[in-house]
């Protein structure tokens, strides 16, 4: 029965992750406080699931002319290095720590949003 929770939360969480909207920011408290996952795991378990997310974005990318090679370079190294520190951190951290630090950011990007009207760019305007 677990099976068809950790699907219908899978799901709910992918639908906007496909859509480019962030699904990690409801993946994981989907997964805390649905699933009954641990902290660490549902992190583990987003970064995991964004590999085939981020690789079928990249092709698309591709497909359209829109990924300048020398740009992704410049970015892909730091960002990699970045991701495996991080990765690191949050396994010598401990849960509540990181559940905290999680919601602070949660909050922070939920008033990012309210304050810029959910525009990002000033082109969107």
């Amino acid at each position: 029965m677990k099976f068809y929770l950790y699907l219908l939360l899978g799901f709910l969480g992918g639908v906007p992750a496909g859509m480019g909207m962030g699904g990690g920011t409801i993946t994981i408290p989907l997964l805390l406080f649905f699933g009954g996952v641990p902290q660490k795991i549902a992190q583990s378990a987003n970064l995991f699931a964004f590999l085939p997310t981020g690789a079928c974005a990249l092709n698309v990318h591709v497909k359209n002319g829109l990924l300048q090679k020398k740009m992704a370079l410049q970015t892909a190294l730091p960002a990699l290095f970045a991701a495996a520190a991080g990765s690191f951190a949050a396994l010598a951290l401990p849960a509540p720590f990181l559940r905290k630090t999680f919601g602070l950011f949660l909050i922070f990007l939920a008033l990012f949003s309210l304050s810029s009207g959910g525009k990002t760019s000033k082109n969107n305007r």
